[in-house]
């Protein structure tokens, strides 16, 4: 995976994280929301990761 994407991934992973901890005094549905979109989007960073890593193996393997 590229930098500016990691660093992408970081950035958006940490924003939601802060925004889980600010949520938590003001409510609980904010702290679902904030939780489940700081997951989701490690998450997304993984996969992508992953994708990239099989198709550049798969580049190297054709070649």
């Amino acid at each position: 995976m590229s930098k500016p994407l990691s660093l992408t991934f970081a950035i958006i992973t940490t924003l939601f994280l802060s925004l889980t901890a600010i949520a938590i005094s003001h409510s609980f549905w904010y702290v679902l929301l904030f939780g489940t979109l700081s997951l989701l989007s490690t998450g997304a960073g993984f996969i992508v990761k992953a994708k990239l890593r099989r198709k550049k193996q798969s580049l190297n393997e054709s070649n």
